[in-house]
């Protein structure tokens, strides 16, 4: 189940990320929701998307961290 979880805040952080400031907002919410080691792999997928498809929202990394 948690898996599930994790799976779906990756698609829905992608739906979003058209929008800097919503995207922010979703990333805090799955923070709340995630497991610590979820959040470890959240991390890395996001350093690999905003590498890849979206730069300007690369400042977000932070608040994983």
């Amino acid at each position: 189940m948690p898996r599930m979880i994790y799976d779906y805040t990756k698609s829905v952080l992608e739906r979003v990320s058209f929008d800097p400031i919503l995207f922010c907002k979703e990333l805090r919410k799955a923070i709340k929701n995630l497991l610590p080691y979820e959040i470890e792999q959240l991390k890395k997928w996001l350093q690999n998307f905003t590498s890849t498809e979206h730069p300007e929202l690369r400042q977000y990394i932070s608040i994983v961290s």
